[in-house]
């Protein structure tokens, strides 16, 4: 995934924690190896190279193909998982200063369509095919979440039930700690104080507060383009891709989504932040997953 992850757990032993541990470790490495985008032996670029033909792929690669699909289907294409022409055409832009040229922009778009990505299952396996090729696969709004709750899945089916999971600012959150309801994080949402749209007239300590949450057998995940941006002829530009532009978000907000697992948690995070409000007011958004903007309260509580 390219980032450091974090386990925290709560364990019976030391021995009971190494070993649970290190078997997550070991999954977060192996779905790394299926799913990465960058490695050129991952099953992604398998099913690239493979294009027009089928592929037979990966239960795990399969799972998040298709929920990948299903997002972007929901979010009439603000997610998509065949992205990767315009974003690697994104990140030139992004180190020479300079916007992508019509004909390239035309040439890496004519190589984008979650809808022409064909998934199929038959007598027990698994198949994917591009149509096209060139065409490519950009999981990166959607693996990161998969990989953290299949790991957390490990750690379970160690014994080791309390635990949360963090790598690039998303979170999985198992059992809750002993005494407590569950696991204290930050955001940048508001909530309990004031409502929707700010905390007006409380001081530091109760922001504080108001900007935290609680996780237990949930995920948090965030998108936005507070860190990575690029300014090009006077306009910031995210890192964040619009696929139905090619271009960088100008939006300039943060979002975050809880949901019951990390990959839908990931996805929406990364869909909602290239929808606008209205947008995402009038979509069919899954009924245990709730979000905010920075600086705004919890939608869906």
């Amino acid at each position: 995934m390219g980032m450091e992850v974090r386990i925290v757990m709560q364990a019976p032993d030391d021995m009971s924690a190494r070993r649970a541990g290190e078997a997550a470790f070991a999954t977060i490495a192996a779905l790394d190896a299926r799913l990465s985008d960058y490695r050129s032996d991952s099953d992604l670029r398998a099913i690239e190279r493979a294009a027009p033909h089928v592929v037979e792929v990966h239960p795990d690669v399969f799972a998040v193909l298709s929920q990948a699909v299903d997002v972007a289907r929901a979010t009439d294409g603000a997610f998509d998982p065949t992205v990767a022409p315009l974003s690697a055409l994104w990140r030139e832009s992004r180190d020479t200063g300079r916007l992508p040229g019509t004909a390239d922009l035309a040439a890496a778009r004519a190589l984008v369509g979650w809808s022409r990505l064909d998934l199929e299952k038959a007598s027990g396996a698994f198949f994917a095919r591009l149509p096209v090729a060139g065409m490519r696969l950009d999981l990166g709004g959607i693996a990161k979440g998969y990989i953290l709750q299949r790991a957390m899945d490990t750690l379970r089916a160690d014994g080791v039930s309390r635990a949360l999971i963090e790598a690039g600012g998303d979170i999985v959150a198992g059992d809750p700690p002993r005494g407590s309801p569950g696991w204290t994080v930050q955001t940048t949402c508001v909530g309990g104080v004031g409502g929707v749209g700010g905390v007006g007239g409380v001081g530091p300590a109760e922001l504080e507060r108001a900007r935290t949450t609680t996780l237990a057998n949930a995920a948090l995940a965030t998108s936005g383009a507070t860190a990575q941006f690029v300014v090009i002829d006077g306009v910031r530009y995210s890192h964040v891709v619009d696929p139905r532009t090619g271009l960088g978000l100008t939006n300039h907000r943060t979002v975050h989504v809880r949901a019951q697992d990390g990959a839908t948690a990931d996805a929406w995070a990364t869909a909602l932040s290239v929808l606008t409000p209205e947008q995402a007011m009038n979509i069919r958004l899954p009924t245990d997953l709730t979000f905010c903007w920075a600086g705004a309260g919890w939608a869906g509580e």
